[in-house]
């Protein structure tokens, strides 16, 4: 049987606070080959999650995101027995620089898809967690839409990560913004609960990896939120490749969401 979210929780909320909070903007840090910082505390915290999973539930693998390519792969292309996908620390140059905005991914894998998804954000003690088929919490409690929610793209919030986004695409944002505001927070799995939680109302990310949206897309599916690739694809794939984001909590702003990226891109209208 999957594990209880409840022992989930209090396993990251452990880890997390005593691995990342003591440490938080006060680290030894270096930076990867791919240029994006890793610190200390993304080591403490993998391999204190791994050896505390492996303890706890011995059946299923662990994948990391601070592990090699090599062996990424291959435990994404082994995955049927179950499988863990970590972020250790989710916006760790936020962490570095001593903005309070970055988490824990954790998701349990089960033949090749997120049977259980956790997001943890230890400055604000807020636990995410969606179970495949049985809807998604906020510390324990059902996960409902906080705020006004408004009907027109005009009047959104989005959140939007430029970076990685095609260059015309981002011009067009930059521009001419269909919305009303535009945030970019810098850590994937938190953004897409705070979607899911109604603190934003649109959301567009140019490629996010396995670890970084895979709870995360659980937690938003089950609040009914919507969410495809900017080419229309679903967002989870059981594979290395980064995936694009646009997503929605409410259907009409998706739909309305999605049509506007479309004209802009030059692709063919649903």
């Amino acid at each position: 049987m999957p594990p209880a979210l409840a022992d989930l929780r209090r396993l990251v909320h452990d880890a997390a606070r005593a691995e990342l909070l003591p440490r938080f903007a006060d680290v030894a840090r270096h930076v990867k080959t791919d240029g994006s910082l890793v610190t200390e505390a993304d080591h403490a915290m993998q391999q204190r999650m791994q050896r505390e999973l492996a303890v706890r539930w011995p059946a299923y693998a662990f994948l990391g995101e601070e592990m090699g390519d090599d062996e990424q792969e291959r435990l994404t292309r082994e995955a049927g027995r179950g499988l863990w996908c970590l972020d250790p620390l989710d916006g760790t140059s936020n962490f570095a620089a001593g903005i309070p905005f970055f988490a824990v991914s954790l998701a349990l894998l089960l033949d090749g898809r997120p049977m259980l998804g956790l997001v943890y954000d230890p400055v604000r003690d807020e636990c995410f967690t969606a179970r495949r088929g049985e809807g998604a919490q906020l510390n324990g409690a059902v996960l409902g839409a906080s705020g006004l929610q408004p009907t027109e793209m005009k009047r959104a919030i989005a959140c939007v990560d430029f970076k990685r986004l095609e260059k015309p695409l981002a011009a067009s944002l930059g521009a001419q913004p269909p919305y009303g505001s535009q945030r970019n927070f810098g850590s994937s799995s938190l953004e897409w609960c705070w979607l899911a939680d109604g603190r934003f109302h649109l959301y567009l990310h140019g490629g996010q990896k396995l670890w970084d949206y895979a709870a995360g897309w659980l937690i938003l599916s089950e609040a009914g939120g919507y969410s495809t690739t900017l080419d229309g694809e679903e967002v989870f794939a059981l594979g290395l490749a980064p995936r694009s984001v646009v997503a929605a909590r409410d259907s009409r702003l998706y739909s309305s969401w999605q049509t506007w990226l479309r004209a802009q891109r030059g692709a063919p209208q649903a």
